[in-house]
């Protein structure tokens, strides 16, 4: 399940990316019920894209922020009691670890599903049930 994070260069300080995506991470875990789960937790991977200031905009203006995107089977991220926890706590994440100086409403998220048997886990494609019960043995 990649989670994407992109930032304005500077809007966090040099070396808490990892730290963002550690905890991120484990937010979107725990908001599952998922936290420690031998199959989840290594297939949640992510990346993280730096942008020069003057190339992130918001309204066609130049804006200094944060985005989170997720991309995740249909059944993740589904209840919205799971998307309000999940996204408030990464929220959060990022304006604590911004020092409180990344207001959060610069800090913008998106969930997209992906189509049923698209994913990739342990070198084979695997359909929505049969990951569920993969992970229901984790």
């Amino acid at each position: 399940m990649p989670l994407t994070l992109t930032l304005t260069q500077g809007v966090l300080p040099d070396g808490a990316e990892a730290q963002a995506i550690a905890r991120i991470t484990d937010a979107f875990l725990a908001a599952h019920g998922l936290s420690g789960n031998k199959v989840m937790t290594p297939n949640v991977t992510a990346h993280v894209n730096i942008l020069p200031k003057g190339a992130t905009f918001a309204g066609g203006r130049p804006v200094e922020g944060a985005w989170i995107e997720t991309k995740t089977p249909s059944f993740a991220l589904a209840d919205h009691a799971v998307q309000e926890r999940f996204f408030t706590d990464a929220t959060e994440i990022l304006h604590e670890l911004s020092g409180r100086r990344l207001p959060k409403d610069r800090i913008w998220a998106n969930g997209v599903h992906a189509v049923d048997g698209t994913w990739n886990i342990n070198g084979s494609p695997m359909t929505n049930a049969e990951i569920g019960a993969a992970v229901a043995n984790g």
